[in-house]
């Protein structure tokens, strides 16, 4: 592949449809929960079962999505774009419906529906995406490069989507998600692409990322990271409401804090790569995030400032979570010399709505067994909310820091 693959202009082209990809995700992730949990009344027990089943029956079909788009690079880069232009315009309407229910009596049995439409076709435009990005090829540094751009650009996403609801509110926020849809798919039809794949991949070939011992670790890796980066993604806004008595007006600031910092800071680890490498650049990362979380237990009510910095640091850390993964997943696909790469990523973003998933699927009920109701203020649910949000995280974290340096720094054949 030459050069022009890599190249700035390249990167915003290929890299611009992160953006709406991470907008959609963090309301999903973040906001809808609380949104359901406070303004609708859905019990966080039920609630959490939900979003576990749709995150669930959404990573399930993930194999089978990266099989299909597998199939699509074999056929040609416009078959692809041609199914992400689809995808995009489902992706946008379900949005819409998740946030306006057409039903109140039904609220649930909606809630489900939509979030499975939602979920696959954000799977799919996912899937997609990441795969052209692996079947350019390059090095560790071109391949971190393009990954960061559109990690880095998923990050402007999700500073605009934790803003945009409180400034514009939900209805422009709809529209301006389904613009950056369209802005990023034209973008996308300007980008370098892969040659199309000569070899179609058939129905046994679903397993078959996992013959490949280095994924498997990688992967094994990458779930335990995964939890403890989506405990407290879900939980936040009520740690922030309850636990720091934080004014409703800070929300978006902590929001924000946190993912430009991310942005910022990719460039700055990207730049750590060629001298430590993807791993252990990935590893100083959780090192930063256990530290950031450890700070941020002993914080309590009018800790706001404190709280700033906390998001800031955690930021920092997340940089590291976005941008060096896929990229080790990339040079996974690239040196397997396979023509599967929808397939490994399908694989992967299975991983990743399971982590989503029992985040919610078992922190909301824990939390409820626990005491803990949305606007809770005695001392036991508080304690309770702390231990879930900031300390479960860093036993976790910690697990997958001692995974990484035996799974994949310290073996010879590994990364």
């Amino acid at each position: 592949m030459s050069s022009a693959a890599f190249s700035p202009r390249n990167g915003f082209a290929y890299g611009l449809m992160g953006l709406p990809l991470a907008f959609v995700a963090l309301p999903l992730y973040v906001v809808l929960p609380h949104h359901y949990a406070t303004t609708l009344g859905v019990p966080l027990a039920v609630l959490g079962q939900i979003l576990l089943g749709a995150r669930l029956f959404d990573g399930l079909i993930d194999p089978l999505l990266g099989r299909w788009g597998d199939a699509l690079f074999a056929r040609s880069t416009r078959a692809v774009l041609g199914v992400a232009a689809m995808a995009a315009v489902l992706m946008a309407l379900g949005f819409w419906g998740l946030f306006f229910p057409a039903t109140q009596q039904h609220v649930l049995l909606w809630a489900a529906a939509l979030l499975v439409l939602t979920y696959t076709a954000y799977s799919t435009l996912g899937v997609l995406h990441q795969s052209w990005a692996a079947l350019l090829g390059g090095d560790e540094g071109q391949r971190s490069r393009l990954v960061g751009w559109r990690e880095g650009l998923g990050l402007v996403g999700v500073v605009v989507a934790s803003v945009a609801p409180v400034l514009l509110g939900l209805p422009a926020t709809v529209l301006l998600l389904a613009l950056c849809l369209a802005l990023g798919w034209l973008a996308w039809t300007r980008a370098v692409g892969p040659q199309p794949q000569r070899q179609a991949v058939h129905r046994a070939a679903l397993w078959q990322p996992f013959a490949n011992p280095v994924f498997r670790r990688l992967l094994a890796v990458f779930l335990l990271n995964g939890i403890a980066s989506a405990v407290p993604a879900t939980l936040v806004l009520f740690f922030v409401q309850d636990r720091l008595q934080a004014a409703e007006a800070l929300q978006p600031l902590f929001l924000a804090t946190y993912f430009v910092c991310a942005a910022v800071s990719i460039p700055l680890w990207l730049r750590l790569v060629p001298r430590w490498g993807l791993a252990r650049t990935w590893l100083v990362g959780m090192g930063v995030a256990v530290a950031a979380f450890v700070c941020a237990a002993l914080l309590g009510a009018g800790d706001s400032v404190a709280f700033l910095l906390v998001c800031a640091a955690s930021g920092i850390a997340l940089g590291t979570d976005l941008a060096l993964p896929g990229a080790l997943l990339a040079g996974i696909v690239q040196r397997s010399h396979s023509q599967t790469a929808g397939l490994y990523f399908g694989w992967w973003n299975f991983a990743t709505k399971l982590n989503l998933a029992l985040a919610a699927g078992l922190a909301l009920p824990l939390l409820a067994w626990l005491g803990y109701t949305p606007g809770a203020q005695d001392a036991a649910a508080l304690h309770a909310l702390t231990a879930i949000y900031c300390l479960l995280p860093c036993v976790l974290k910690l697990a997958a820091a001692g995974a990484l340096y035996l799974l994949i720094i310290r073996p010879k054949d590994s990364l």
